[in-house]
């Protein structure tokens, strides 16, 4: 009887509960064909979504069709190169959208709305085309009808984290919230992420941002970010702070929401 060349792993079966490469086999001491080419191909997926440019028509007509104005704005970064290459250039907007901004007249002093939302490409554009408009149908009607006073919705190319809170100082919000495109991964290359700051302004560090990783339908789903997303910001208004001082306590409301899709590696004894 022949041989087969590729030997199978015995934790094959856990693979249908991740995306992480776990039992892959093996031909003699290498990797079999088809994990290698599926390997190579997620490595082109993930180089692909860091230069992929943003679709900024594609935003703007899908947050003009959920009855949402918006603002195009670019950071000092001039390109793709440049920003990949000179971090400090994609955390500042350029001097036209600055001006854009002022123009806009509002009073820093009353700070009149409640949350600014920036949406930026970061590093995968790919993210914000694919998650960006869903998670926000979702999180904007939430937060109208409990009357919080919304900014336009700025959308920035070759954006970093830190853009957001020059924009919602310019656009006088007390809270902001990026959404951006997450360094892809292996086996992510479209992760969204939401980071939300209390009284931004420019200088301000990480330690200052609260943080929700992963956003997308094969990772963190749109309605369990957007239930911890309004958590913080509830607590962040009325604590009047974020950062490393907020705490998402949401992890046990949404353990007994969702307690049938525990992870079946944890027993209880």
């Amino acid at each position: 009887m022949k041989q087969k060349s590729v030997i199978a792993n015995p934790w094959q079966a856990l693979r249908q509960f991740t995306a992480a490469r776990i039992a892959l086999g093996r031909a003699g001491v290498s990797l079999p064909t088809a994990p290698q080419l599926a390997f190579q191909l997620a490595h082109a997926q993930a180089r692909d979504a860091v230069h992929l440019a943003l679709d900024l028509p594609f935003i703007c007509a899908g947050l003009s069709a959920q009855g949402q104005s918006c603002v195009a704005l670019h950071s000092a970064a001039v390109d793709r190169n440049t920003y990949l290459q000179r971090p400090d250039l994609g955390r500042r907007l350029d001097t036209a959208s600055r001006q854009t901004l002022l123009a806009m007249q509002c009073s820093q002093r009353e700070r009149p709305f409640d949350i600014a939302f920036v949406v930026a490409d970061g590093l995968s554009a790919l993210a914000i085309t694919q998650n960006a408009l869903p998670f926000l149908q979702l999180v904007l009607p939430q937060l109208a009808a409990q009357s919080w006073s919304i900014a336009p919705i700025a959308i920035v190319e070759q954006g970093r984290v830190a853009i957001g809170d020059e924009v919602a100082e310019l656009l006088c919000a007390k809270m902001v919230v990026v959404l951006i495109g997450e360094r892809p991964g292996l086996s992510s290359p479209d992760s969204m992420g939401l980071y939300l700051t209390w009284m931004p302004h420019v200088g301000l560090t990480d330690a200052s941002r609260n943080c929700i990783s992963n956003v997308r339908p094969a990772g963190l789903r749109y309605e369990n970010a957007a239930h911890k997303l309004h958590y913080l910001l509830s607590e962040s208004r009325r604590r009047q702070l974020s950062g490393v001082d907020l705490k998402d306590e949401t992890s046990t409301a949404m353990g007994k929401l969702h307690a049938q899709e525990r992870n079946f590696l944890i027993v209880d004894y």
